[in-house]
């Protein structure tokens, strides 16, 4: 084996490097939200922890991925640390997927016709072309994911096959023979198999480059199985580096990914060399293959997995020993940890949840407001309020520039349409906040001047404020929902409330005249009627988005020139329904 050798089994590492990336970031566009959906069962029981933390390590092959993800989601407050020990403990037995389908390297160029179809040099190229095709000729973003799926899986094996091809020479080498009798001791293998994963960061890829090894003839079961245990230390090194920087809790995650690891390769090994000293295991001193890699993996995986799924709590107990609390400090979370920014599609749902919470966080202030317009002034709902609005000017500055970052990542065509849609409407929700802090500061004048409007002023104010409940209701369901059907009752609300206020400033106007209303109430009361319709307006912004990002476009303009240009039925027959329903007195 020559320099040339050596340099082909690195250019076919980068290969099978560049091709995990590519099918890893295919199928977590591919799986969209339902990654962190499926983390929010967590939640549920030890056993759905365990499942979840399996399935989205198949679907997305990469359990640094998901210990990253768990790190974020820690770091955010949104899952808490018990919850996460259930599904590394299952992403340990979700990557063994990806040695079984390298294992199809090893099958023999004598084989029958069918079972060669099985071979990477085989079916890679075929899977090029259809996933070539995929990405070139579908217009549907769906189509071209799994078609970018498909090349990064088939570069994947074209950098198997590269690995296989470059190390083969070994076979014949008596050196190498030499090398590979140091890894008789286990403990040295252990440590080469950590070690050459921490540096390549992916457990998968040093499994395929020990079953390329196999492939010369010269690696038995008792020096290939303590690699396959330092293989799964190794590759807690992403967990680690991702840990930098974050609350104890989130550090308490990659803690117990290192330490899973540690304990199930020292039981393992305690365990396996004991009886192999009692029964002296013929199988130790035999050559492996591909497939017995693969099948080493995965036993080994789901051991380990058996063996610490019952000590759940004690994995938690040893690593708040190792990360311990602080007495003076409080634990902070972040409102969304940039590590989240790596699963793109689970940032964007829980950009969504958060904007969704924005939404509610903005109802519940003008709710409040309006309720202090109709009602007595109240100082505690006064200073609910304005924390209402503090946390909506926060929540805005955060979500705006994480969803800047977001928007920049290589997304699906859902999760794109959907932070168009959020960034389109976290400003609408934090302007209703600052609206309700308008009306609030109209009825703290009135309080502290001990003003009060006439009964026709309020009455026609309590019509108003309940058209007003109704279609913030209807802009926030909308928006939280997705739904458009909602968000299509909003157009004609915002009509008629329009025309509403139109009445009531004309009403107002007429009893100033006779003198039954004050300038200072005037002013007082055409700034309450400013705010109802500038917040009436936000809630159509918002509705506007809903149905044009449902609709794959944003031209608020020729959409309302539409609705509003008799050209709508239903805009025509629900506009009627509302103004029978809120009619001044």
């Amino acid at each position: 084996m020559d320099i040339f050798s050596v340099i082909t089994l690195l250019g076919g590492l980068a290969f099978f490097l560049f091709g995990m990336h590519i099918m890893s970031g295919g199928l977590e566009k591919m799986a969209g939200g339902k990654l962190e959906s499926t983390l929010k069962r967590l939640t549920s029981n030890p056993w759905m922890s365990l499942l979840s933390g399996a399935g989205i390590t198949v679907a997305i092959q990469s359990s640094s991925a998901l210990t990253v993800m768990l790190v974020g989601l820690v770091n955010s407050g949104i899952m808490e640390l018990g919850q996460t020990t259930g599904a590394i403990l299952g992403s340990h037995i979700g990557t063994t997927l990806t040695a079984w389908v390298l294992s199809l390297s090893g099958i023999s160029d004598n084989a029958n016709p069918f079972l060669r179809l099985l071979k990477p040099e085989s079916f890679a190229p075929l899977i090029a072309l259809i996933g070539i095709a995929m990405l070139m000729m579908s217009k549907k973003q769906r189509r071209k994911d799994i078609g970018m799926t498909l090349l990064g899986f088939s570069v994947l094996m074209f950098g198997m096959t590269v690995m296989s091809g470059a190390v083969s020479p070994l076979a014949d080498m008596p050196e190498f023979a030499g090398i590979l009798t140091a890894f008789k001791n286990p403990l040295l293998g252990v440590l080469t198999g950590a070690v050459v994963t921490g540096i390549i960061q992916s457990s998968a890829a040093s499994v395929g480059i020990l079953q390329a090894l196999s492939l010369t003839g010269g690696i038995t079961y008792g020096m290939a199985i303590p690699i396959i245990m330092g293989q799964n230390i190794g590759t807690c090194a992403t967990a680690l580096i991702s840990s930098i920087g974050v609350n104890r809790d989130a550090k308490r995650v990659a803690v117990v990914h290192v330490v899973s690891n540690i304990i199930g390769t020292a039981a393992c090994l305690v365990i396996l060399y004991a009886l192999n000293a009692i029964f002296r295991f013929e199988f130790m001193t035999q050559t492996i293959d591909t497939v017995g890699i693969a099948f080493c993996h995965t036993a080994y995986n789901i051991i380990t997995t058996i063996m610490l799924f019952p000590f759940q709590k004690q994995l938690v107990d040893i690593a708040m020993f190792i990360v311990r609390d602080k007495k003076s400090a409080a634990e902070k979370y972040e409102l969304l940890d940039e590590r989240l920014l790596l699963s793109p599609s689970v940032a964007v749902a829980e950009c969504d949840n958060l904007t969704g919470k924005m939404a509610k966080l903005a109802q519940d202030a003008l709710v409040m407001a309006t309720e202090q317009v109709l009602n007595k002034f109240s100082a505690g709902n006064a200073d609910k309020i304005s924390e209402c609005e503090e946390q909506l000017d926060m929540y805005e500055d955060k979500l705006g520039t994480f969803l800047v970052k977001l928007a920049s990542k290589d997304l699906s065509n859902r999760d794109s349409k959907e932070i168009s849609k959020l960034l389109h409407s976290i400003g609408d929700f934090e302007r209703i906040g600052d609206h309700a802090v308008n009306l609030l500061n109209a009825t703290r004048e009135l309080n502290a001047k001990g003003l009060t409007f006439s009964d026709d002023a309020k009455e026609e104010l309590a019509v108003l404020t309940s058209a007003l409940h109704k279609i913030l209701g209807f802009a926030v369901g909308a928006f939280i929902n997705n739904d458009t059907q909602l968000a299509s009752k909003v157009e004609p609300l915002e009509e008629v409330i329009d025309g509403l206020i139109e009445d009531v400033k004309i009403r107002h106007i007429d009893r100033l005249q006779k003198g039954k209303c004050t300038i200072e109430l005037g002013f007082i009361f055409s700034d309450i009627l400013n705010n109802y319709e500038r917040v009436s307006d936000h809630c159509s912004n918002i509705a506007v988005c809903v149905i044009e990002i449902d609709h794959e476009s944003f031209d608020t303009h020729e959409y309302l020139s539409e609705v509003r240009g008799g050209a709508d039925e239903q805009f025509a027959k629900k506009y009627g329904e509302y103004l029978d329903k809120f009619k001044l007195p």
